[in-house]
């Protein structure tokens, strides 16, 4: 898809994200519908199953479409002009934190535990998946520690990068010619690329681990169904935010 050269025309990137916001409202939409079914007993564990993997591979074509686009030009995937100032305020690495995937599920459990821990111990239904064993919990806990230590990593050497666009070579740039900097502005745009795929590596990595090898198939599609749908309500608050915003 080539990019038009009318400022009014959207962008390749603006292109690429405004797909994925319609496969995702198609999406919720087909995994809450088979969440139903699942439990009508009108679709079961294969189905679910095959599902799952077509909505990870969806996302993974997504991740794809953004490193190649990042090769291109990395800044608009940092700072999306086609996300509200809410979900630019919330935006790590050009995407969500992969901890927060995780908090996810603790939070659809019920766990928020501190707040649910009587009822979560009589086995009470306190979330959407609080059929949890105790072997999944333990995994997620695990999971979660290995990717905090992987995501502090990665922020380590965006916090580097960004101190670098005010050393040299910036700085020597700047002081001797500021109308030309784009070899080593190319340069730095490189290294926020691998920085970008490295996260989107990683937060793809740690949603295949929750919902391929953690979660049974009907709580990794309620789970699925969830998150989206999540996403979609913090376009709609980020839009109407903006919206009030504009005409105060």
């Amino acid at each position: 898809m080539a990019s038009s050269t009318s400022s009014d025309s959207p962008t390749e990137q603006e292109c690429v994200y405004e797909t994925w916001m319609i496969l995702q409202r198609k999406e919720v939409i087909e995994l809450e519908q088979a969440a139903v079914q699942a439990k009508n007993g009108l679709k079961n564990e294969n189905e679910l199953t095959q599902l799952i993997e077509k909505t990870v591979e969806n996302f993974q074509d997504y991740a794809n479409n953004r490193s190649r686009l990042a090769r291109i030009d990395v800044s608009p995937l940092l700072a999306p002009t086609s996300c509200t100032s809410l979900e630019n305020s919330i935006l790590w690495i050009a995407g969500c934190r992969p901890s927060s995937l995780i908090r996810f599920a603790y939070a659809l459990c019920g766990m928020d535990i501190e707040s649910h821990l009587t009822e979560f111990l009589q086995g009470k239904k306190v979330g959407v998946l609080s059929e949890l064993t105790n072997k999944q919990m333990k995994m997620i806990d695990a999971l979660q520690a290995k990717t905090i230590r992987e995501e502090t990593n990665l922020s380590s050497k965006l916090a580097s990068l960004q101190e670098d666009a005010v050393d040299q070579p910036f700085a020597g740039k700047m002081e001797n010619d500021c109308e030309n900097a784009d070899d080593v502005l190319d340069e730095h745009s490189r290294y926020m690329a691998d920085v970008l795929r490295d996260a989107d590596e990683l937060r793809m990595k740690t949603l295949k681990e929750i919902v391929l090898n953690i979660l049974k198939p009907l709580q990794a599609v309620e789970y699925l169904a969830a998150a989206k749908r999540l996403k979609h309500c913090y376009k709609i608050w980020g839009q109407k935010r903006d919206h009030r915003r504009t005409n105060e």
